[in-house]
């Protein structure tokens, strides 16, 4: 199995774009990335110490995921992303499935890849790729906007989308272009943030290795024998 980073995958996956996209087109993504970057407000994230309030997920396989559910028996991970079809998102869930979730499952975490698309269309990439661990809906973006980790395309972005018969609205299901920016926020058994990682860049994603190491820190060490 690949050793690489998800930082490497995803540069990858920049590079053929480079080298395959239309400048035009190129332009657009990478000016809208940027612009992500400059407008952010770390102070509207989420941060570690935050007391996080009840929520509800809908889980991809039917039911509910609830926050009381999810820290029941350990920390709950999530993993926010875009959508289903989203190229970047299709490189980072394979990586934690390869990279994170057995480290997390041997912990005790709970693992769950969270998207504001509509359950029915959000399940294929769990299929896609064999995820192990849960993927779950976020209707209405209701626990990404209270995070503060949404976003709006940029007018270029949707011009571009539209010109091409395409709108994100209709690929999610929501109906609206308000999308999560990659997040990972750990959350402990008492409702507590402990790590929290925003990236406005959707081509810059949290590693494997710093989320193993704020759960493992939650853990009890094993009493000496």
């Amino acid at each position: 199995m690949s050793q690489d980073t998800l930082r490497e995958r995803l540069a990858a996956l920049h590079a053929e774009r480079v080298r395959t996209w239309d400048p035009a087109a190129l332009k657009i993504n990478i000016d809208q990335r940027a612009r992500l970057v400059e407008a952010a407000d770390p102070d509207a994230w989420v941060k570690v110490g935050d007391k996080v309030a009840p929520f509800v997920l809908k889980d991809v396989e039917g039911g509910d995921l609830t926050l009381a559910s999810l820290t029941a028996k350990g920390p709950a991970v999530l993993v926010f992303f875009r959508f289903a079809g989203c190229p970047a998102c299709n490189i980072a869930l394979p990586y934690y499935e390869e990279r994170l979730a057995p480290a997390l499952a041997a912990i005790g975490a709970t693992l769950v890849a969270v998207s504001p698309q509509v359950p029915e269309r959000l399940g294929e990439i769990r299929v896609r790729h064999g995820l192990g661990y849960k993927v779950a809906a976020d209707l209405g973006n209701e626990l990404g906007r209270r995070f503060g980790v949404t976003y709006v395309a940029d007018q270029a972005s949707q011009d571009a989308q539209r010109a091409k018969g395409s709108f994100i609205g209709d690929v999610t299901g929501t109906g609206t272009w308000e999308l999560p920016q990659p997040a990972v926020v750990v959350i402990d058994r008492k409702g507590v943030v402990r790590f929290a990682d925003v990236s406005p860049d959707w081509l810059v994603r949290t590693e494997a290795d710093p989320i193993i190491a704020a759960v493992r820190a939650l853990t009890p060490a094993p009493a000496a024998v």
